[in-house]
């Protein structure tokens, strides 16, 4: 069971990361946590996502074809693209990132959807404004800035031009990741019937009224801890299901916010993500092929 400071100091970085706390504050209030500056920076490490974890899957997997930087296909988007080997044609999935953007966790993901038997495209979606910058804080205050509406008219546009490639069978999905599991959901309002299949890990609501654009079977994971977004989930599931659509949703018990995130030592729940990410691929082939 998790001891009440850990509870306080996450509570505290979610806040931070994702509701504009000022650092200097953010770490005022960590410190009264932790005890000292010295043992709330530790705190930090073992809640922040880490650039120095080991994937989980192979960056040099002999079995897939990995390419890096510009997209093409009329796209302005960078990004990082994993595929099989073998020439079967396969269902394209576009992997959107979190609030720090396109990094090396993102590109894991996208090689473990690769392996599962998509082909994945990781898009950079601050390639606008220069590609995401090195230092997180950076890339959040960029995404925070970020034209929403122009990104994911961006995105749909490469999934559109995508699905067309000559081993892609033509349909198309999404999975994205907290910011990138709010885009999932504002896409599959955007894309109608351009969408075959959309998975969201705990990304905040569109507005409930905005439920009936909604054309392509959606499968939503939220953490039971994550009260923040489960603010917005509840009225979006209920407004779906009133709306008749194909939406299925699972709350994970005693989880945090960015459980799947298995960089981030101290919120990373390795049950809850593997049977997330068992449904996740699952609910991909069933619509995808």
């Amino acid at each position: 069971m998790m001891d009440e400071r850990t509870r306080a100091a996450i509570e505290l970085y979610d806040r931070f990361t994702h509701e504009g706390m000022d650092r200097r504050d953010f770490f005022a209030r960590m410190t009264r946590i932790a005890g000292s500056a010295a043992a709330a920076n530790l705190l930090i490490g073992t809640i922040a996502a880490s650039a120095d974890a080991a994937p989980l899957s192979n960056p040099a997997d002999p079995h897939l074809v990995i390419t890096k930087g510009k997209l093409g296909w009329g796209s302005p988007l960078s990004g990082y693209v994993a595929a099989q080997k073998s020439g079967k044609k396969r269902g394209l999935v576009l992997v959107i990132h979190e609030n720090r953007g396109l990094n090396a966790h993102i590109e894991d993901v996208a090689r473990r959807v690769a392996l599962e038997g998509f082909i994945a495209i990781a898009p950079d979606l601050l390639s606008p404004v220069g590609g995401t910058p090195a230092n997180e804080d950076a890339a959040r205050e960029a995404i925070g800035k970020l034209n929403l509406a122009a990104a994911v008219s961006q995105a749909i546009d490469l999934g559109d031009h995508a699905r067309h490639l000559r081993h892609a069978n033509g349909k198309l999905g999404i999975v994205g990741f907290c910011w990138g599991g709010a885009f999932v959901n504002r896409f599959a309002v955007a894309a109608g019937r351009k969408l075959d299949a959309g998975v969201a890990y705990y990304g905040p609501a569109p507005g409930p009224a905005e439920a009936v654009k909604v054309q392509a079977p959606l499968l939503l994971h939220y953490a039971g801890l994550d009260t923040r977004v489960a603010a917005t989930a509840a009225p979006w599931v209920a407004a779906l299901k009133a709306a008749h659509k194909d939406v299925t949703e699972f709350t994970y018990p005693n989880v945090d916010h960015a459980f799947n995130n298995d960089t981030s030592a101290e919120r990373y729940n390795k049950p809850a993500a593997e049977l997330a990410w068992s449904r996740t691929i699952a609910f991909l082939h069933a619509h995808l092929g």
